[in-house]
This record gives structure tokens, C-alpha cells and sequence, in this order.
């Protein structure tokens, strides 16, 4: 079916699409109704917020003030909406409970949004990408499956912030997936599990492999170390695959400019000095199969093949876009991190930490396809410095943008501590998480840290550490599927 356009409609009559209903999601929709124009969100998951939710355990390490867009807290003062303190440091329930829903539930808000509606392609309206003629004024076509079937849906732009959650990178070697990865998906876990709640009955008393080298992998790892030290029989392998480095993620304890990092990383290193965790380092996978006793993992090691026996394994490996429903745009993508390709090379991990990337909006976020941006999380491709409070930024200049505002899309008004803050749009962000049993302090921001360096495991992230960083459990985004957390 087709939502049909009128005979004497334009364009600039049409509403704006938005792709994911998690934290930038709903900050573009805000954004979207400041200028005056017409959102329509469209989220794969049956709630706002469907991706933070299942990292709603993890604590994110930026406080409240760092977490609600501006544009949203507008929106929401005045339905007498409670702010949080704003030094209090929320975990993702909290963000959806206490910001994503009430966000949602304000009338101007909650008639855009379109639940279990997932986007399988944007296209323009009659043109397929190799068409140029009438190009930029024509409208876009963003097909749309729900349960009741697949709808057209005719808008004049599209913000793309579904996020990275539902895409985590493989476990096999070189960017793909092992052989056998896919037959044994049910032994494997999610990136975050929720290993001390919901979850704990999987690990205990079980042999369990957490695969990377970010801070994803170190939070599962303490948590998993509690576990050990309370349940008989479990025995917890940390494997750390070719060119990753466990001492990277120790970091610098004490001297650490980032407190509750330099714990974490002390933490981690002790469960492995103490034999609680075993380290298997330079552990490359070439194979996963099912056996009668759970699953075999193969990997080349520098003393050769090695196969090793576990009940569930962990994949701690960060994550990468879904561009398939995009193939039918025009696209400008880095080669090394799909990122817009202005964008690439201030994000890129090789480089740059959560704290050097500088604000950026619509100039940086362009396309050759006019009116099309990807933000949040999925803008950051495969790089995993994402902040949330720089997506509200992206956003608040895009949608300036697409109204015509050129003079505010161009003016950059983000202001963060200069080292900058670690928040969150799970799916592969700049979250620092930190285990509950370590004392933090909200007002601690990410410290100065060096980029990740070529070696790193995808997952990592703020200020040269990995990914996710938990603070009373895991952080995660940046950031994804409504994990921008967003899709």
C-alpha cells in the first residue's frame, strides 16, 4: 500500500520521516515541531526507548545534565515533568522511565510515533539512485513493514537515527562472521547480559568465554567474577582475539585521569592475578560448533590451533551500521568507519577518543543526497566515540537544516567539560561503564586519554577505553536499535 500524495502537494508539504524512537530519535522529533515542521517516527520496537531497554541495568557514566536534549526538556517543563537531579547518574531504566516516556506521552509527541514499524528501505519517490533529474525536490519514499503489512510513505526528508544495537560486529576473524557463527546463535549472549539480575541462572556454575578487549567485556567480566566467587563450578575465559591488548584496558589504575576507569581496569586485572578470570590472549576464532556439552570455539593462536569447550560465550565486539535499506540513496561514507565522510576522519578510533571529537552538525553530517542524514550513533559507523549530548547537537543543527535555517544549522552551540563527557547511545558509544561496587563520583568527566589505536577490539571507546563503561553495571550506545539506543 501507498500513502497517496496529493495532486497539488510539494515536498515542503510533506512530513519529516524519522528512523528510531530512542534518545536522538524523539530529541529530532522535539526538534523537529521547534521548526515548525512535521515528524513521523518510525520504530522497530513496540516502545520508545526499545533498544535502551535491554541494557536497562547498565548505569550510564554522564549525569542527567548531560542526558535530555534541550529542545525535549522544552517540551516537557511545561506538562510539569520532574527533572532529575542533574548530577545524578542514571541507569537506562531510569533514562526511559524517567525522560524517554514522559517525552513520548506529551500529545505533540506521542501522535508521530509509529511502533513496530520497521524501515526496510528509503528510496526517492520514482527514482532509483542512478536517476539525477528533479533529484532534490523530489519526495522520499520510505517503505514501512508492520504486523498489517508494507506501507510507502511519501516525506520531504529523512533522519536516520535507528542506531547500531541490532548489529554487533562478528566473532570470526577480519571483519566476518566464523564459520558456524550463525548455527549457534542461541549459545551466544548479548553484548551486555544482565549478569548479576535476569540472567544470572545462565552463567552460574557454567563455563562462559567473553570475547574483546573493551570495556563491554570488562564489566561482564567483574560481574561474572562475583558470580565465580559465590557459585561452585563456574569458570569465567577471557579471550582477547589477535592484536588486542588486555593491558590497554588495565589502564593506568590510580593514575588513570578518568577515577572510575583506573578502578575498573584494577579490578579486572586482580580477578586475573587472583585466577578468577583466565586471560587467553592472541585468541583468534576460525570456528564455532554445537556439541552435546555447548559450544567449541576454535581459534589460531600463536602456538597453533586451539579448541577450548564452553556453555555460553559473550560477544563483547562492538558494533556496525545497517546500511542495506540505504542502498538507494546517494550516500558519502568514510572507507574506514562509514561515517559521512566529512565526519570520518574527526571520529575515527585509530585517532581520536570521545573527548577530541568536536561538536558538529548538518555540514558535516551531508550527504550528495539532499535532505538525508544519518545521526546518533549510526552517523558514527563503525567508531565507537559517540556521545549522546553531541546527537542532540547533530540533531538540533539538522532539522535547522532541513527547515532553511541555514544560519542555525552552521552555528554550533554544544558545550561540554574540554575533556568532554561520557554518555550514551548504546550500540558502540563513548558510555563508560563502571560496576557498582566501585565509588564514583557524577561529576567526573571522561578524562584526557589517548585514542584506542589500531589494535583495539571494535568495542572500544571514551578516552582510549572500550565501548562501554558501567557505573553500578555496564554502559553501552551509544547509543542503539532504538539504540541509537535508538531502533
Amino acid at each position: 500500500m501507498t500513502a497517496s500524495l496529493p495532486a497539488d502537494a510539494t515536498a515542503t508539504d510533506l512530513p519529516v520521516a524519522v528512523i528510531g524512537a530512542g534518545p536522538i530519535g524523539l530529541s529530532a522529533a522535539a526538534n523537529l515541531l521547534e521548526q515548525g515542521l512535521t515528524p513521523i517516527v518510525f520504530e522497530q520496537g513496540g516502545t520508545v526507548g526499545a533498544a535502551v531497554r535491554q541494557w536497562a541495568h547498565i548505569r550510564l557514566f554522564s549525569p542527567w545534565q548531560y542526558d535530555i536534549d534541550p529542545a525535549a526538556r522544552r517540551l516537557l517543563e511545561p506538562a510539569g515533568w520532574a527533572e532529575p537531579r542533574q548530577t545524578a547518574l542514571p541507569y537506562g531504566r531510569e533514562l526511559v522511565e524517567s525522560y524517554l516516556e514522559p517525552l513520548a506521552a506529551i500529545p505533540a509527541i506521542a501522535g508521530t510515533l509509529r511502533f513496530n514499524s520497521t524501515v526496510t528501505a528509503v528510496t526517492r519517490l520514482g527514482l532509483d539512485k542512478t536517476r539525477t533529474r528533479d533529484r532534490a525536490t523530489t519526495p522520499f519514499l520510505v517503505r514501512v513493514t508492520t504486523p498489517d503489512g508494507t506501507t510507502d510513505h511519501h516525506v520531504r526528508a529523512v533522519i536516520d537515527a535507528s542506531g547500531t544495537w541490532g548489529r554487533p560486529n562478528p566473532l570470526g576473524q577480519a571483519g566476518l562472521p566464523a564459520p558456524g557463527e550463525d548455527a549457534v546463535a542461541d549459545l551466544v549472549g548479548s553484548a551486555l547480559p544482565d549478569v548479576l539480575g535476569l540472567e544470572r541462572a545462565r552463567f552460574a556454575g557454567r563455563t562462559v568465554m567473553v570475547v574483546g578487549a573493551g570495556h563491554s567485556a570488562a564489566n561482564t567480566l567483574i560481574d561474572l567474577g562475583e558470580v565465580a566467587r559465590n557459585e561452585p563450578g563456574t569458570r569465567i575465559l577471557w579471550a582477547v582475539r589477535g592484536g588486542g591488548s588486555a593491558q590497554r584496558l588495565y589502564g593506568g589504575g590510580d593514575l588513570d585521569g578518568l577515577p572510575a576507569r583506573g578502578a575498573l581496569g584494577s579490578r579486572l586485572r586482580t580477578l586475573v592475578g587472583d585466577g578468577v578470570v583466565e586471560l587467553v590472549a592472541d585468541f583468534t576464532i576460525t570456528g564455532l560448533a554445537r556439541k552435546p556439552s555447548g559450544l567449541s570455539v576454535t581459534a589460531s593462536t600463536p602456538a597453533g590451533p586451539r579448541t577450548i569447550e564452553v556453555d555460553v560465550l559473550v560477544p563483547a565486539t562492538g558494533f556496525r551500521p545497517d546500511l542495506d535499506m540505504l542502498r538507494e540513496l546517494r550516500l558519502d561514507l568514510d572507507p574506514a568507519v562509514e561515517a559521512p565522510r566529512a565526519l570520518g576522519p574527526l571520529i575515527d578510533p585509530e585517532f581520536h577518543s570521545c573527548g577530541t571529537v568536536p561538536a558538529h552538525g548538518a555540514d558535516v553530517l551531508a550527504h550528495p543526497e539532499k535532505d538525508f542524514y544519518l545521526v546518533g550513533m549510526k552517523s558514527y559507523g563503525r567508531a565507537p566515540t559517540f556521545l549522546l549530548a553531541t546527537g542532540y547537537e547533530q540533531v538540533r543543527s539538522v532539522t535547522a537544516a532541513i527547515a532553511g535555517d541555514t544560519e542555525a544549522a552552521s552555528r554550533l552551540q554544544l558545550e561540554l567539560p574540554e575533556t568532554g563527557v561520557c554518555s550514551t547511545d548504546l550500540g558502540g558509544s563513548c558510555d563508560t561503564i563502571v560496576p557498582a561496587a566501585i565509588d564514583s563520583d557524577a561529576t567526573r568527566q571522561c578524562g584526557t586519554g589517548t585514542a584506542a589505536g589500531p589494535d583495539a577490539d571494535a568495542d572500544a571507546g571514551c578516552c582510549g577505553g572500550p565501548q562501554l563503561v558501567r557505573i553500578g553495571f555496564p554502559t553501552g550506545t551509544a547509543h542503539g536499535r532504538s539504540g541509537d539506543p535508538d531502533h
